[in-house]
């Protein structure tokens, strides 16, 4: 071996890392859902409709240094860099060159590593927590005891699949139970958490009642499970993870940390395969597991000759296809719309419709990622006006919508109402530019109970209160020619089945915030919930309400 090369081993791969990782980062457009926690970060807040806040504080001190892709993503990159160093001091016995082909074989690490996305510093912090854990079982000092509680506090706050994490490695050693140590430590990780749950608690535990209730709900589908087994063998590899993946099950631990990195390991895999008979399971949700993948693969092929030949022969072709994926991600030469749509739909043509439309603040239908990639792009505040058939973001939560209420604003529409339109490599893209915006998303309804029973095929009765923000209440007192139409969507599932209109119009609910409602809701014995929701002039009809769930017996 070259002496140089078995000298400065450690510091030529990590240098290359770091330097491949900053190029990407710098070189490849800005990912629909990266956009969307730039927009995080122009509203720092200790929660959000879909995350905590870590990776919109990254962003944000990334950002303040580079107002580019660089900066959204620079500290993501550097966290990547230190978690594949963490996962090596995690390692008991070392061999750096198995470690570094390892790293090579698997592509979700080189590929994901500059992406400000919430896994990465999730990936992070798990790193971290068990090489923190490590120390604290070994010695439970004063010391250890905070590192251990602040970990877990941005464990955390980078991700709620922290939980998992913390749960999994609880029930592997359960002689935690018996440290003061432990207590402290929990005590003091959800002290430094109560920010977070004070902001949960303002907003009506809004990011609980979705992920556990309203999120990924679906009929059961086969391919849910099978997509999501295929999913996992193609993030331990994808060319080795019929290789690595079998290790988390058959190696045998040598320690605590190991026990508990494969207790978390395959606990994650587990609590997301069992999660596919609700819904469908996205597969980057396992990432907690890469960790263990990394480590306790290292470990096990040691003393496995035959299975490590076979690592090595699949590096060079896991290298040249993550070569030909980072250039597909810079370049745009791939019509594929699961590539163009991501990456290259939003580069350059929204500077071009600025300058068109003299800088006017968009709003467009039910879609924060576009919204989110055209304000990047443009540097125009963009809201997405969800409507009432769609998912809520946090969207429905900053101060956008109320800050456009009744000024100029340019609107993506269809064809039919638009004005002009604009060539994307998505199509032509039409506009039409409203002179007086409205929207009444933050107008709420609150109906008395919140879930009814009512009899077979018969109408209901409900009584309903709105709320109306201030700045909305002040809009149509000056504006006494605005209204709108209100109405009630009826939901079988995700899926929507009618509408009833209300009879009572949007400035009478203004006049008269309590009326009592009946519903000729005429259904089937089963399952359905309601939701009300106002029109706006572009004929998006918003959400308004909370889910109300009616039981037909």
């Amino acid at each position: 071996m070259n002496p140089t090369l078995n000298r400065n081993h450690r510091l030529i791969f990590y240098s290359a890392w770091l330097l491949i990782g900053l190029l990407q980062a710098a070189l490849t457009p800005l990912q629909d859902d990266e956009a969307y926690y730039w927009t995080f970060s122009r509203f720092l807040d200790w929660g959000y409709f879909d995350h905590p806040p870590m990776t919109a504080l990254l962003i944000k001190l990334g950002y303040g240094l580079f107002q580019n892709e660089l900066g959204v993503r620079l500290l993501i990159v550097l966290l990547s860099t230190g978690t594949v160093y963490l996962c090596e001091l995690l390692t008991e016995r070392r061999n750096p060159f198995l470690f570094y082909t390892i790293c090579g074989v698997l592509a979700v690490l080189q590929l994901s590593g500059f992406m400000a996305v919430p896994d990465l510093p999730l990936l992070f912090f798990t790193a971290l927590f068990f090489y923190v854990y490590r120390k604290f079982v070994n010695n439970a000092s004063l010391l250890n005891t905070v590192l251990l509680a602040l970990v877990t506090a941005a464990l955390l706050y980078s991700k709620y699949h922290a939980v998992l994490i913390i749960f999994f490695t609880l029930i592997s050693n359960f002689k935690l139970f018996t440290r003061w140590q432990t207590y402290a430590a929990g005590l003091l990780a959800l002290a430094l958490f109560v920010p977070h749950l004070w902001w949960q608690y303002q907003h009506d535990w809004i990011s609980f009642r979705y992920h556990l209730f309203e999120s990924n709900v679906n009929p059961y589908k086969i391919s849910y499970t099978t997509d999501y087994i295929l999913g996992q063998l193609l993030i331990t590899g994808p060319l080795a993870g019929f290789i690595l993946l079998p290790i988390l099950f058959r190696y045998t631990t040598k320690n605590l940390t190991e026990k508990a990195m494969k207790f978390t390991g395959i606990g994650v895999l587990v609590f997301f395969f069992l999660s596919t008979f609700k819904g469908r399971v996205e597969a980057n949700w396992t990432a907690p597991m890469v960790v263990p993948i990394l480590v306790l693969s290292h470990q096990h092929l040691l003393d496995h000759e035959k299975q490590k030949r076979w690592i090595r022969n699949l590096v060079v072709p896991t290298l040249l296809l993550v070569l030909l994926i980072r250039v597909v991600m810079i370049v745009d030469i791939v019509p594929a719309d699961v590539v163009r749509g991501r990456f290259h739909n939003y580069h350059q043509w929204p500077a071009q419709l600025r300058e068109k439309t003299k800088g006017l603040p968009v709003a467009l239908s039910s879609s924060y990622q576009k919204a989110s990639q055209y304000w990047f792009y443009s540097g125009v505040p963009t809201l997405s006006v969800n409507q009432y058939t769609s998912r809520r973001s946090n969207y429905n939560f900053w101060p956008l919508e109320d800050s456009m209420l009744g000024k100029p604003a340019v609107l993506f529409v269809d064809q039919q109402q638009a004005q002009d339109s604009i060539t994307t490599p998505d199509g032509m893209l039409y506009y039409a530019t409203d002179s007086s915006f409205n929207s009444f998303g933050k107008v709420r309804f609150e109906t008395e109970e919140k879930k009814y029973k009512i009899a077979f095929e018969q109408s209901m009765i409900c009584k309903v209160k709105a709320y109306f923000p201030p700045q909305y209440a002040q809009y149509l007192q000056q504006h006494p020619k605005v209204d709108a139409a209100v109405k009630v969507g009826v939901f079988d599932g995700r899926n929507l089945l009618f509408d009833i209109p209300l009879t009572q119009s949007l400035r009478q609910w203004l006049q008269q915030p309590e009326h009592s409602v009946m519903l000729p809701l005429n259904l089937p014995k089963g399952k359905y919930f309601l939701r009300f929701a106002v029109a706006s002039e572009a004929g998006w009809f918003t959400h308004n309400s909370s889910k109300i769930d009616v039981v037909v017996e």
